[in-house]
């Protein structure tokens, strides 16, 4: 795997934005492997992601800062640079349905999500076995509407003892306090089992059989406190019909979620969203 540095950018557009950044990059003898940009015409806003080569480039990453700053503050630009090599570390909240905590765990063993992921949580035990499976420490934080915010204080410890990243709602099916996503902002990859803004909160499932949709998905997006309603990331959708029960679109529902989930999970620890106005940009 090359060590490279990848810099997102997200400001009001303007002529020569992209000579800029590539000229700033190669002056410092950077090789630059990739590079995508896009512009909100609606917003003015100009959206960038480069990666590029660290052998030979004269900057190391503390010192980018300061060398990058009065370009980044002339064109009022909002910027992160992330280092390839660095690994996220990463907790998995499940409750009962287990599938997409297994698919991200067969999807890590095999080398497709580079990250550590530390732990699992949940508020039921039924997926010990599968994370003691794996070699993973599993915490069971029960939730009843007595404890929430004792639970959540114990989640914030474990997350804070392990110090987490991300955190991913591999169908975790408890609504987060505001708390605890003003945590982690743009930290919480959620995983909703329709295709929104369709069929927001609980059973989509049987809303969207009773309504007789031609068609289900899933959404992955950034939590918020606002339900089902963060940046979306990713989504997809399968075709249904009058012939499947309520039990077909879950069985269909669920590989969809898998995949949304694993996209979604996969981008953000690339460093390929850039968030802006409640939405996102995916560079892929």
């Amino acid at each position: 795997m090359k060590h490279t540095a990848i810099l997102l950018i997200h400001c009001p557009d303007s002529t020569g934005l992209v000579a800029r950044v590539s000229s700033f990059i190669f002056e410092h003898k950077g090789n630059i492997l990739h590079a995508d940009q896009h512009l909100d015409s609606r917003q003015g806003m100009f959206l960038m992601r480069v990666e590029w080569e660290m052998d030979g480039f004269d900057l190391d990453l503390p010192s980018f800062a300061s060398a990058f700053e009065p370009l980044a503050r002339k064109h009022g630009m909002h910027w992160r640079l992330a280092d390839s090599t660095v690994k996220q570390k990463v907790a998995l909240f499940v409750s009962k349905q287990d599938h997409c905590l297994a698919d991200l765990l067969y999807r890590h063993r095999i080398g497709e999500l580079h990250c550590d992921i530390a732990m699992v949580i949940s508020n039921h035990s039924d997926a010990e076995p599968l994370a003691r499976a794996a070699g993973l420490p599993f915490h069971h934080t029960p939730v009843d509407p007595d404890n929430r915010g004792a639970a959540e204080q114990r989640q914030f410890q474990l997350l804070d003892e392990g110090q987490i990243d991300l955190v991913i709602l591999a169908r975790y099916m408890q609504v987060l306090s505001s708390e605890f996503v003003d945590r982690y902002p743009l930290r919480i990859i959620n995983v909703h089992h329709s295709f929104l803004p369709a069929f927001i909160g609980s059973h989509p499932y049987q809303r969207a059989f009773e309504r007789g949709v031609k068609l289900i998905g899933a959404t992955s997006h950034y939590a918020t406190s606002s339900l089902d309603e963060g940046p979306i990331i990713e989504q997809e959708i399968e075709r249904v019909s009058h012939r499947d029960e309520l039990d077909d679109l879950i069985r269909k529902g669920r590989d969809l979620e898998k995949i949304t989930l694993a996209r979604a999970m996969r981008w953000h620890l690339e460093h390929r969203v850039l968030v802006y106005a409640n939405k996102t940009v995916v560079f892929v």
